[in-house]
């Protein structure tokens, strides 16, 4: 590999996150809480995932596999973690800020075919693992926070756990990087987990132990090893650990189960890890840099997910409710706006095929049960999805939320079925359909885009960042976007409404009130008359932070809790009593604890 170039710019700053013992420890959440505790001091920072599988990225996934598909505004199809980085440091990734070793791989073999490598043997080392080095380091200097400035810092999720055979180029790759870059600039914070058998309640440290172990043994020494347990790890166990791998005891961190994720940066913050990441990177902080206000917004975001709030019932009907991680975002972007109003989100999970009248002829108790969740409920949501299982269901869910005035939001596939039910039981077109589920129907009020390329699925649809221009003022849409002429959002779909019958719909009251820029393609759909019945052909949960939103999902919310006409009344504006830099007489003692805090890491 080449050597680095040299610059008189800083150079950038790398941190590691790896993890051991076994997968899903939670290394995406200490990744987004390190990067969230970075920018505080100011530092920018963008992220990296890295995932060993040979597939070239997450688009063909079935959500049962790795959970969601993120899209990024580039339309990259991405690990569901990338999505927690962009909410957590409120920045915007690139498709290539996700690493697989299917892209790795293709990359390596495209320059071999091109005799980039002059007839050499081409090999994993040094090739690949040259390879993966020169990716990190392109994209690392790539701006993702609007201001066109490098980052000053890039967190690295390294996908599974260590000792798989698959991510065994991936350690050699860091192993040579760590010298590549200077070992002043490269950090390993290592993510373990400590079982506590409930049979004897002792926390165990032999399996931290033997990743460490194996850690070391192929090059790497964690900086810092970050501890997961279920309850708080006890100080004889800290020591412990600290003797047998090799660090001192304030680099041995605790994170124990909490009731939010939004508790982790804190917790960090605590055990004053910021306070040796920065010494240790010598990163250019000036000291008392640290922000209490962002320290405080995501206190109270915090403590507002703990409090006894009304609660607010919505009904999620899917086809993949097995896995909540297959419409991650989505709840994220429910309880974003939940917590935004003080209120408690209560999701009722619902499998759309239990609605449909089969299940009511082969399992009648899954059938009466599916539907008494959904009457209980203050809202509808129907999420994206593919396929036909479930969509009858979905169907007779829109009709009831239309029906019976029940809030409704419908996303993507939502939105579709929306259209479909609406033809179905207004127009009385029975066989109405979407050329997906029913290529011959008579009436196909959803159709296939014309680029759309049936014979690839892969990379095929419309995806990432497209413009959705509002064609009227009188929608509640648009005055949840706060009077915008256009917004601009993330898509993922095949198909499409059918712009042949909007005259139709139109004409009984269904408004298409956004389109695209050719104004050809329908974006967003209003029904009149109705308190809340919403549908968008976008995936507007992408967008949204923990302290910003999504318009679409605050709707559905405030709905759904009776407050969406007093929030338009007020100009779509949130009282400050909601808002999280609200401070009042009764958190003066927990300012106290947020400048202690600030205080631990400087």
């Amino acid at each position: 590999m080449a050597e680095l170039e040299g610059s008189s710019s800083p150079p950038i700053k790398f941190i590691l996150v790896s993890g051991g013992v076994i997968s899903g420890v939670g290394k995406g959440v200490i990744t987004s809480s390190i990067g969230t505790l970075l920018k505080s001091y100011g530092l920018r920072v963008t992220a990296i995932k890295i995932d060993p599988y040979l597939n070239i990225d997450a688009g063909t996934f079935s959500p049962y596999e790795h959970g969601e598909v993120f899209v990024l505004d580039d339309g990259g199809e991405v690990d569901l973690d990338l999505g927690n980085y962009e909410r957590f440091l409120d920045i915007t990734l690139h498709r290539d800020n996700n690493i697989t070793t299917g892209k790795i791989y293709q990359h390596v073999i495209q320059k071999e075919r091109k005799g980039d490598f002059l007839g050499k043997t081409v090999q994993v080392v040094p090739h690949v693992t040259d390879a993966i080095q020169e990716w990190v380091l392109r994209v690392a200097k790539i701006p993702v926070d609007g201001s066109g400035l490098t980052p000053q810092v890039c967190v690295i999720e390294l996908g599974g756990t260590i000792g798989d055979i698959e991510g065994m180029p991936f350690v050699e790759a860091f192993r040579q990087f760590q010298f590549t870059v200077g070992l002043e600039n490269f950090c390993n914070i290592h993510v373990s987990l400590v079982p506590q058998p409930g049979n004897t309640g002792e926390q165990k440290t032999k399996p931290t132990q033997n990743s460490v172990r194996q850690l070391r043994g192929l090059g790497l020494s964690p900086d810092i090893i970050v501890c997961r347990s279920i309850s708080p790890l006890e100080e004889s166990v800290k020591n412990k650990i600290s003797n047998f791998c090799h660090v001192a005891p304030k680099q041995v961190v605790a994170i124990h189960d909490c009731t939010s994720i939004y508790r982790v940066p804190l917790l960090l913050k605590q055990q004053a890890v910021l306070d040796f990441v920065l010494k240790r990177l010598h990163l250019p902080v000036v000291t008392g840099s640290c922000s209490p206000q962002t320290i405080y917004k995501w206190r109270n975001l915090a403590d507002r997910y703990d409090r006894p709030y009304p609660p607010v019932v919505i009904a999620i009907v899917g086809k993949y409710t097995k896995l909540e991680d297959a419409y991650i975002s989505v709840i994220k972007a429910l309880r974003h706006a939940a917590l935004l109003f003080h209120l408690k989100l209560h999701i009722k999970w619902i499998e759309a095929a239990h609605l449909e009248s089969t299940t009511r002829e082969e399992e009648p108790v899954k059938f009466h049960e599916a539907w008494k969740t959904l009457c209980d409920s203050q809202g509808v949501l129907v999420p994206g999805g593919f396929g036909c299982r479930g969509t009858d269901g979905k169907i007779a869910a829109a009709e009831w939320a239309r029906t019976k005035k029940i809030p409704y939001l419908g996303v993507c596939l939502g939105m579709q079925v929306a259209v479909i039910e609406f033809a179905r039981n207004v127009f009385g077109w029975k066989t109405a359909n979407s050329v997906e589920f029913d290529p011959s129907t008579s009436h196909p009020v959803v159709i296939e885009m014309p680029e759309h390329n049936p014979g690839n699925l892969g990379g095929t649809m419309r995806l990432g960042k497209r413009k959705t221009i509002f064609k009227t003022k009188q929608s509640v849409l648009y005055k949840l976007y706060k009077g915008c002429d256009h917004v601009e959002e993330r898509h993922r779909h095949r198909y499409e409404v059918n712009p042949d019958f909007i005259k139709e719909y139109e004409s009984k009251d269904m408004i298409f009130v956004g389109h695209d820029e050719g104004g050809q393609r329908m974006e967003m759909l209003e029904l009149k008359g109705h308190p809340y019945y919403v549908a968008v052909q976008y995936h507007p949960e992408y967008l949204s932070r923990p302290l910003g939103p999504s318009p679409p999902y605050l709707g559905l919310i405030l709905a759904a809790s009776n407050k969406l006409n007093s929030y338009i009344s007020r100009g779509c504006n949130v009282s400050p009593r909601l808002s999280y830099d609200y401070t009042s007489a009764d958190d003066d003692e927990d300012d106290e604890v947020t400048q202690a805090l600030c205080a631990n890491s400087q």
